[in-house]
């Protein structure tokens, strides 16, 4: 059973079917020229067939998706390069006029029209008694228009005009991207003379994607995500309400989870495509084909109306707000919830977040029960149906989908959501506990059996159900045409003690508040494995009203295979990796003062333990604050190495200077025994990093504050997504 009609019906945008058309074609590409390093001309003229059929599909290549850019008569786009820079296709446009010198490529070229022509003059080049000056003589004349080609070897010299009235496009086909053509020259004059090395495009751009375009792509039934690229503080400021955060320099960490299908449309966000063209180039090279950037960015959003939000996990905090709003849940105040625990009413409050969460912060009296384990184990803690039920989070969210999770699986007892949760008991001037543990009831035989019937309940009031294990293999066969994502929504405990191999951990409770932090293809796939007929069954259902995907339940066999462990952590690589430093030796440079350290996971992280002498900076902003001299030894750090190691291979490759990272990371230094400093002394970027909750302002004025312009925010949520138009929530009607 699904909750959306299959997305492959959907009609073919033609991004996506220019995409397409540039897979096939470097796919022949490889196939008839399989060594690019090595290809002979024979088969380079029988890619540039295929690069003039592509060439003569005008229609992918429309002015609203390239288009000179202002400043730049000659504008360069990427369509295609692999990760080690090989079969590299651009689109070249031009005005009218548009002129190159005397230039060569140092490996081979393919150029084929599409529109306008452009007219070759080819030249052999001869060295002369003057090593720094070598003369040109014409060899031919080549005119490339709409279904033509030329051909030019790696020593072959050649100037490029555009004649006539039209402006030109023109399929630009290498052995090697441009900005890995270190040795290429360029000479002054037709007849030769003195050469200088001949740089690569200042910028090279992606095809754009118009916000009425997009918004209708976001009303559309097709497979889509979109990608803010910025860092997360500034993420949260204002963003597009379908946008998933994945900041540039964390992509290597976060694409492939986030976004597993190569082939997927993928929607590129920043403010104003400062970055968002860097971000297509790092995930072209990764292997993502369908990319597009928005035109004007988060800016030219809002400059036509468009609405924009702030916060993070909107979509998941506006459903909670939808979910009150439409279903009436109950809540409670923090006075009534006080007065009735002072005197010993039957009542139980359950904490409905993480136990991670739980242990930082809590009421004084709650019991531990994520979002997912409410159905399953409520039970155990609240076995009579006299006993109220009220459940609380930090702030609203959390509250309202618990609430409405025990009421929508019709338990006997009186529930209710605490207002505010834990901020409102703060602004009423009492205090929480701290650093409490407390292990999650085990449910007996007949609480289970009446779970699951519930839940059972539930999922079919939502339309999901279960597929048998043919179902999920067709599934798993058509990854490559339609995204899947398998998660277990287990505890942490469950998950690592055993899982089926190649799925994914996410805590059920998490999966439906942070959505965007676990997927972010809209009309995909998602399989929640069922271990319990309960906890997959609840968070199925709420994911079903969410809408944004189909949802199915399998449920896997008693004696499946099992891993155990934690969910390996991929990390893409396109860059040649940096060196890593252990912590002695760091400790030795640093006594020295002959290393600058940065730490670059995030603002909490470092304010609650770096390694003395470190700074930290948003990756995004790190090349500010690099020492003057570019001898300098550079060291990055995170909390395990991972990121710190992929930002120093993308920043040295960027600057070309010594940058290492610190092996293991943070943990690693103190692991060893070393101490850690604390505090926000050696900020450098602000909360450009992550939005910082109030729950860690030290001034309690300003918490205080903070937390009242954030419930505000919440409250006003509903009334933003009617003005947006683009959610999907469909609600269950109550029993």
């Amino acid at each position: 059973m699904s909750t959306h009609s299959p997305a492959a019906a959907a009609a073919t945008s033609k991004h996506t079917e220019r995409a397409q058309a540039v897979r096939a074609f470097i796919a022949e590409a490889k196939r008839l020229a399989p060594d690019p390093a090595n290809a002979v001309p024979d088969q380079l003229r029988q890619v540039a067939l295929q690069l003039e059929a592509l060439g003569r599909r005008r229609d992918l290549f429309p002015p609203d998706a390239f288009s000179v850019v202002p400043g730049r008569p000659a504008s360069i786009y990427r369509l295609a390069e692999d990760v080690d820079g090989g079969y590299a296709l651009y689109l070249s446009l031009g005005a009218p006029g548009k002129a190159q010198p005397p230039h060569d490529h140092t490996t081979w070229a393919i150029i084929a029209g599409v529109s306008g022509l452009e007219r070759n003059e080819v030249y052999a080049r001869k060295k002369s008694a003057d090593p720094v000056r070598d003369t040109l003589a014409p060899e031919r004349r080549v005119d490339v228009g709409p279904g033509q080609s030329i051909v030019l070897g790696p020593e072959e010299v050649h100037t490029i005009e555009l004649v006539g009235d039209e402006p030109g496009a023109h399929l630009h086909f290498y052995g090697l991207a441009l900005d890995r053509l270190s040795g290429r020259v360029v000479f002054e004059s037709k007849e030769g003379g003195s050469y200088r090395t001949f740089a690569p495009p200042a910028a090279i751009y992606h095809a754009r994607i118009s916000p009425q375009a997009l918004q209708d792509e976001l009303r559309g039934d097709a497979e889509i995500a979109v990608l803010d690229v910025r860092e997360s503080g500034r993420y949260a400021r204002r963003h597009l309400l379908h946008a998933a955060p994945a900041p540039l320099w964390r992509l290597e960490l976060l694409a492939d989870r986030l976004v597993p299908r190569r082939s997927t449309r993928i929607v590129l966000v920043d403010d104003d495509e400062t970055q968002a063209h860097q971000a297509a180039a790092k995930l072209a090279r990764l292997g993502w084909t369908d990319i597009a950037v928005l035109a004007g960015g988060t800016d030219g959003w809002e400059r036509e109306g468009r609405e924009l939000f702030a916060g993070t996990n909107v979509p998941s905090k506006a459903f909670g707000e939808v979910i009150e709003h439409e279903k009436h849940t109950p809540w409670i105040g923090v006075d009534e919830l006080h007065e009735r625990v002072a005197r010993g009413d039957d009542i139980v409050v359950v904490d409905s977040r993480t136990p991670e969460e739980f242990h930082n912060f809590t009421l004084p009296f709650s019991h531990s029960l994520p979002g997912a384990e409410l159905v399953y184990r409520i039970r155990e803690l609240a076995p009579d149906p006299k006993t109220f039920v009220v459940v609380n989070c930090a702030g609203r969210t959390r509250s309202i989908v618990g609430a409405q999770t025990l009421i929508d699986a019709g338990i006997p007892n009186r529930v209710a959501s605490l207002r505010n949760g834990t901020m409102e008991w703060l602004l009423s001037g009492r205090e929480l506990a701290y650093g409490r543990h407390a292990a999650l009831p085990e449910p007996g035989a007949q609480s289970l059996a009446a779970a699951r019937a519930q839940a059972r309940n539930v999922a079919q009031r939502a339309g999901i159900g279960h597929i048998d294990a043919g179902a999920l293999q067709a599934f798993e066969a058509e990854q490559g045409e339609r995204t899947l994502y398998k998660f277990d929504v287990r505890t942490r405990e469950e998950y690592e003690t055993g899982h089926l191999e190649g799925w994914r951990w996410a805590p059920g409770g998490q999966l439906v508040q942070a959505t965007d932090e676990y997927l972010a293809t809209r009309r995909a796939r998602v399989v929640l494995a069922d271990w319990d007929g309960v906890r997959a069954l609840t968070t199925g259902a709420w994911l079903a009203q969410l809408g944004a995907v189909e949802v199915y339940l399998y449920q896997p066999p008693a004696l499946a295979p099992r891993h155990s462990g934690a969910e390996p952590r991929r990390v893409l690589r396109h860059r040649p990796e940096a060196t890593g430093l252990r912590a002695d030796s760091l400790r030795t440079a640093l006594q020295a003062q002959k290393v600058a350290l940065f730490d670059v996971e995030s603002r909490v992280a470092y304010v609650r333990g770096h390694v003395p002498g470190a700074r930290f900076a948003a990756p995004d902003r790190l090349a500010e604050f690099l020492p003057e001299d570019a001898a300098s030894p550079i060291v990055l750090t995170s909390s395990d190495g991972v990121l710190a190691a992929a930002v120093a291979a993308e920043l040295a490759w960027q600057t070309k200077r010594p940058v290492r990272y610190l092996v293991g990371g943070t943990r690693a230094w103190a692991a060893q025994g070393l101490a850690l400093a604390a505090g926000a002394a050696g900020v450098l970027t602000g909360d450009d990093d992550q939005s910082i909750s109030p729950y860690l302002f030290d001034d309690l004025a300003a918490r205080d504050q903070g937390f009242r312009e954030y419930l505000d925010w919440e409250l006003g949520l509903v009334a933003q997504l009617e003005r947006d138009g683009s959610e999907d929530i469909r609600l269950i009607a109550q029993a």
